[in-house]
């Protein structure tokens, strides 16, 4: 039997049946996310610009770690779409020649992920959230957004902690497409989160009037994972 492991410190873990997972329907196996462990980097001075950009517990890397195993998801651009539904008027939906018409902007954003690297002034294009959001008219009630993606992954985030330049669907990395391994075609970007806020393969945006916590979430990482404050798990 495989296990799943989310590790909370070096010396506790919290084990859970991946089969379990499965049969809830929640996650297939190419969900299952290993940590990383690489070399830790020397931050260096402490007063330094990049000592501060780097949050507690975080090593910086150069390299972007790939953390899903199994198989990839591989969504031919003719049959991917994008949407936004649940809390709106009336939903809306892209292609991909559509998406690709919507305005897009640069971002250059450190990235930090729970596994405990950090990456700074990574380089993406994509479209902000707040340009999707302006083609739906929010009920008053929406306060919540549950990323869904390919394979069946969700993750779950207050509507306030995606708004106002905070989120972005991005679809370059470093100038070039962004690959299937790092969430190609499209991903969602939360750089203020840590990373698994940032769901690979996104394909929609559910808009709800309550939190519901995605995977990881309901395994135990903390509802919100802001990593200044380092809320890896729940309780931290």
């Amino acid at each position: 039997m495989q296990e799943l492991r989310l590790y909370r410190s070096a010396t506790r873990s919290t084990t859970i049946s991946l089969q379990a997972a499965l049969e809830r329907g929640s996650v297939t196996e190419r969900f299952v996310t290993r940590g990383f462990v690489g070399r830790r980097g020397t931050p260096g001075d402490p007063a330094s610009d990049t000592a501060r950009r780097v949050p507690p517990g975080q090593y910086l890397t150069s390299g972007f770690p790939v953390l899903s195993a199994g198989p990839t998801p591989r969504t031919a651009l003719g049959q991917w779409s994008l949407s936004i539904e649940g809390l709106v008027r009336e939903p809306s939906r892209w292609s991909w020649a559509q998406f690709m018409e919507l305005p897009t902007r640069d971002w250059t954003v450190d990235i930090s992920c729970v596994t405990k690297w950090t990456h700074l002034d990574m380089r993406w294009r994509g479209v902000s959230v707040d340009t999707l959001l302006e083609h739906v008219d929010l009920r008053p009630e929406a306060a919540y957004v549950v990323a869904w993606s390919d394979g069946g992954y969700t993750t779950n985030l207050p509507l306030a902690d995606v708004v106002n330049g905070q989120a972005f669907v991005a679809f370059e990395y470093d100038g070039a497409p962004l690959t299937p391994e790092h969430g190609g075609p499209a991903r969602l970007v939360v750089p203020a989160r840590y990373f698994w806020k940032s769901a690979k393969w996104v394909r929609g945006l559910r808009i709800l009037d309550h939190d519901e916590p995605g995977f990881w979430e309901s395994f135990g990482y903390h509802n919100r994972g802001d990593q200044w404050r380092e809320e890896r798990y729940s309780g931290d």
